[in-house]
Formats: C-alpha cells, sequence, structure tokens
C-alpha cells in the first residue's frame, strides 16, 4: 500500500475555507474590544463610586469637584479639607485609574445629572463630551439606572 499525502490542490481548498473563516470570525470579534471598553468604564465607575460613597461617610461630603477624585488617594489640601480622612485613602492603589481609553475620568460635585450629588463620568473613546457608540459618554447616572432596572427584574 502506498502512503498518499495530500495534494496541493486539496491543501489549497483548506487554506481558502480557512481564510474564509478566519476573515468571518475576525470582523465579528473585531467589534467586541469597544463593547468590553464600554464594560470596563462601567465596572471603573462604579468602583469608583463606591470609594466616593466611602469618603462620604467618612468626611460627611463628597469631594468638591476641585478636590476632584485625587481626594480618594490623597488627603485634600484645599476647601473644606476633612478632619476623618482615612488614612492610606479609599482606592485599592495609590493612583486614581484612567478610564479605558486612558483619559481621565471626569467628576463634578455638586453633580448636574445624578441623583446621589455627583457625576463621574468617562467621555468615551473620542475623549470629547457627547458623542454616540463607541464615543458616547458613559456616566454614574446612567449605571444607578441599569441597577435599579437589574432589581426590578
Amino acid at each position: 500500500m502506498k502512503d498518499r499525502g495530500f495534494t496541493l490542490l486539496e491543501l489549497l481548498v483548506v487554506i481558502v475555507i480557512l481564510g474564509i473563516l478566519a476573515t468571518f470570525v475576525g470582523t465579528r470579534i473585531m467589534g467586541k474590544p469597544e463593547e468590553a471598553r464600554q464594560t470596563q468604564a462601567k465596572i471603573q465607575i462604579q468602583s469608583l463610586e463606591n470609594a466616593l460613597n466611602m469618603y462620604r461617610l467618612d468626611c460627611g461630603e463628597y469631594p468638591s469637584t476641585e478636590q476632584g477624585l485625587k481626594a480618594l488617594v490623597e488627603k485634600p489640601t484645599v476647601g473644606n479639607i476633612p478632619k476623618r480622612w482615612r488614612e492610606g485613602g479609599y482606592l485599592d492603589k495609590p493612583r486614581v485609574p484612567k478610564d479605558p481609553w486612558g483619559n481621565e475620568f471626569v467628576y463634578l460635585s455638586p453633580g448636574m445629572k445624578n441623583t446621589n450629588g455627583c457625576d463621574l463620568m468617562s467621555y468615551g473613546a473620542d475623549g470629547q463630551p457627547g458623542g454616540e457608540g463607541k464615543d458616547a459618554d458613559i456616566g454614574n447616572w446612567e449605571t444607578e439606572a441599569e441597577t435599579q432596572q437589574q432589581q426590578q427584574q
């Protein structure tokens, strides 16, 4: 019995089929990184919001806009300086994280959109206010509404 291998034609057919599959799967996967970044931004916002709530419990109020999120890792030196600031800060790491696109989170206190007293947001992929799709702003007022909807279901 002769040893028989694949012919060149059979190998080319297999390579073409794999190429078609790779193209199909690749285009499906290419849109997912932006969805992952948006989900990561929502998770980071919720984490920062939890730290802000702990700050408020200890200090009696949220940091001012001027003090910013930096008040979560360093005791504020401007504005209303808290007397009961937690030594070591309110985040696991000694720095405020950036959003998934490498931009600073935007923090406003008092907030204009959120009912709990402060606004925390990422401007999305473009780093500019407004936008749609991957450039859409992601704020804590949205994550709060999503959480309430999930609890009602």
